[in-house]
Parts: C-alpha cells; sequence; structure tokens
C-alpha cells in the first residue's frame, strides 16, 4: 500500500516521472500487474485469517462446552461424596477425568484472553475439588465437608464460559450438555 501510495503521488507531482512512465509501456504494464497482485494476496491473505479465526474461536467454545460437562459431573460426584450418598472411588474417577480434560485442553485455551480466563476459572474449580476430596478424606467418621465453595467454583466456571458457548449454536450446546449428563439423569 506504502509502494502504490508512493507511486500515486510521484505521478501526480512529477512531470518528468509522468512522462517516464508514459514512455515505457512495459514497466509500467509490470508494475501495475505486481502492485494488483499484491493487493489481491493481501485481502484474500487477510479473508483467511478472519476465517481461520473465527473456526478457532468455534474449536475453542466446543472445548469449552465439554470440559463444563465434565465439570458439572465432577462436581455432582464429589458433591454426592459430601452428601453422604456418592461414591468416593467415582468422584475421584470423575476428578481425575476432568483434571486431564484439562491437561489436554489447556493448550488449545492459553492463546485467546477470554479462553484464558476460562481456564483460570477451571483450575480454581480443580483446586476446590482437590481440598475438598482432601478434607473427605481427613474427615473423621465422615463428618460434614462444606460444598459451598465448591458450588462457588462451579458457578465462576459457568459465568467465565458463557462468552465462549456464545459462539455454538443452540443444538450444539444442547448436545454437549446431554453427553456432560449421567446416566440417572
Amino acid at each position: 500500500m506504502l509502494v502504490t501510495l508512493t507511486l500515486i503521488i510521484v505521478e501526480l507531482t512529477d512531470a518528468a516521472q509522468r512522462r517516464w512512465w508514459a514512455a515505457d509501456t512495459l514497466t509500467t504494464d509490470i508494475v501495475a500487474g505486481m502492485l494488483v497482485l499484491l493487493v489481491t494476496v493481501l485481502v484474500v491473505n487477510q479473508l483467511l485469517n478472519r476465517r481461520q479465526a473465527r473456526q478457532r474461536g468455534h474449536a475453542v467454545a466446543a472445548q469449552a462446552a465439554i470440559m463444563v460437562a465434565q465439570a458439572t459431573r465432577s462436581a455432582e460426584t464429589v458433591s454426592a461424596v459430601i452428601d453422604g450418598s456418592g461414591d468416593r472411588g467415582a468422584a475421584s474417577d470423575g476428578f481425575r477425568t476432568y483434571m486431564m480434560m484439562l491437561l489436554t485442553g489447556a493448550p488449545v485455551l492459553i492463546g485467546d484472553p477470554v479462553a484464558r480466563r476460562f481456564l483460570e476459572q477451571a483450575q480454581y474449580l480443580g483446586a476446590v475439588m482437590t481440598r475438598t476430596l482432601g478434607a473427605i478424606d481427613r474427615s473423621p467418621d465422615g463428618a460434614a465437608v462444606p460444598s459451598d465453595r465448591l458450588d462457588d467454583a462451579m458457578q465462576q466456571l459457568r459465568s467465565a464460559a458463557a462468552p465462549l458457548l456464545q459462539l455454538l449454536s443452540p443444538g450444539t450446546r444442547d448436545l454437549i450438555q446431554r453427553i456432560g449428563r449421567t446416566p440417572e439423569k
């Protein structure tokens, strides 16, 4: 663009330069063709970059939706253990699965500021679940362990995921939520 603007300004201000371009038609045609080609390449490159960013945004949103579904399932199993109605082994397995998803999804989520905030909240939820499961293990004879932090962390994760999930169609969101539900539901 800078070269094009420079050539236009020189063409308008310098009569000798104008005569030279008029006399050397082959050079003029080659330069004009190259400029058109370069501008076309720049426009196409910008369009492809935007398309790639939009597709990447959908992939990040899908990853976040799957992680929220697993986080919900894991938090529910941990809450069931707190209430005394759940299985400690199932809660540990669900927690382990969630943490593995978190580890594998982190490289996808770390590049975008909104996705990074979601990742931070997902990590915080993992830390809260770790503390909660540890407190359950340390509690004497199944003494009550508060689940307020777990509920708050889950709500914060859902809030952080909301802007990402808006990129998905309602049908895709529903499908991912159905996948995350336990068979009993």
